[in-house]
């Protein structure tokens, strides 16, 4: 006969089972009334569902095309268009967001006072001042109030800054990029082994140079690609203007894109610079006086002691920005920038595919930021792991 303790009710894990099985059942209804709900919304507006819309014709222009596009290709295609844009504008985004939001973050700290101030008068104006206004002002008070191409301010040669953009050098790929990848990829990651093991001789006490013998590694299979391929593997194309109408060559950023890059950049460095900050803050002052004991030089006592130590507090909410700055990079629609956002609504407006277009934009977006936050959680996986 089974005692009162021995029935299943009065255990704990019973009722921990019990109320993960109602919530998720809660939430199974839920999204089945959701589901029935639209379906009845799409039979009474006789609309039907799925995406098939995205073969159809698109029939509008793109301002800018990073691969081939015309309007008489398909939905799909003027989204892949959109996607392609809108990484355009994080990967770039992101590289000098960072760039910025860390020496921002180091002059903030800096024994120089112009400098230390200089640095929280950046990080005050940007941080407090709304994303959207800030793409306003480039767009309007920078770009489009630049002077007409034919009065161009013009900075090094033909570098030049108008009405039509920023016109920049450019890096063309040559057909010895692959040869390149693989050969400075093996160097890397022989690199990363001859570290890892003059490091662990340096920390018993041996005579060992890790971060010496590294670059000397990665610079020797940089040598040996250059053997092969006799050659860089990017071409320097430098801008050249004809008739003071026609541009040849270089990389002309359009308002619309150079507006997004530049707002979204310096807006997310002015949080990173406060990140870094705190992160540099967060290190034991003692850390710093050994440092200073050993005879290690300031900028040596950064690198080699501080950052290592600080990354542990500056990666999650790194993260947090980068993600930050992926979303909203949406807001390009302010300044008619085609990023997908704005092709998405176009598409919506032609096809009137309201749900499937949102769920194509929400999936999207998801794939985005979960990439980003698997890459960083990877990253911080790996200093914890150093730090231990």
């Amino acid at each position: 006969m089974k005692t009162l303790k021995s029935r299943p009710w009065h255990h704990p894990k019973f009722w921990s089972w019990a109320a993960q099985i109602l919530v998720l059942s809660l939430l199974g209804l839920l999204l089945a009334y959701c589901s029935n709900n639209l379906v009845a919304n799409l039979q009474q507006k006789q609309l039907g569902f799925g995406f098939d819309f995205l073969q159809s014709q698109a029939g509008f222009n793109i301002g800018e095309t990073p691969i081939p596009y015309q309007p008489t290709d398909t939905y799909a295609q003027a989204l892949q268009v959109g996607i392609v844009n809108s990484l355009r504008i994080m990967a770039l985004g992101l590289i000098l967001a960072t760039l910025i939001g860390i020496g921002v973050g180091i002059a903030r700290l800096s024994s120089n006072w112009l400098v230390r101030q200089l640095g929280a008068v950046y990080v005050e104006l940007l941080r407090n001042l709304p994303l959207l206004l800030q793409l306003m002002f480039w767009y309007f008070a920078v770009f489009l109030s630049a002077p007409p191409f034919e009065r161009r301010i013009r900075f090094f040669g033909d570098l030049s800054l108008s009405q039509r953009g920023l016109l920049l050098p450019n890096f063309l790929p040559r057909l010895s990029l692959l040869t390149w990848i693989v050969c400075v990829g093996i160097g890397v990651a022989i690199a990363q082994w001859v570290f890892r093991t003059l490091r662990r001789r340096q920390l018993n006490g041996e005579p060992a140079s890790p971060w010496f013998m590294g670059t000397v590694t990665v610079i020797f299979w940089g040598c040996i690609a250059w053997v092969l391929t006799k050659e860089f593997p990017w071409n320097l194309q430098l801008p050249a203007v004809q008739d003071n109408k026609t541009i040849v060559g270089g990389l002309l950023l359009t308002p619309e894109y150079a507006a997004i890059l530049f707002g979204l950049t310096f807006y997310t460095a002015a949080f990173i610079a406060e990140i870094v900050r705190g992160g540099i803050l967060s290190v034991p002052k003692g850390q710093w006086e050994a440092a200073r004991s050993l005879g290690l030089q300031p900028n040596l006592t950064l690198r080699l002691v501080i950052m290592p130590q600080a990354l542990r507090a500056i990666v999650p909410p790194l993260t947090s920005q980068y993600l930050n700055l992926a979303k909203n990079s949406s807001l390009a629609i302010a300044v008619g920038y085609p990023d997908l956002y704005s092709v998405s609504s176009t598409t919506f407006n032609q096809t009137g595919r309201a749900v499937e277009v949102i769920l194509l934009l929400m999936a999207t977006y998801l794939a985005i930021s979960l990439t980003i936050s698997f890459v960083m959680n990877l990253y911080n996986r790996r200093i914890q792991i150093v730090e231990r």
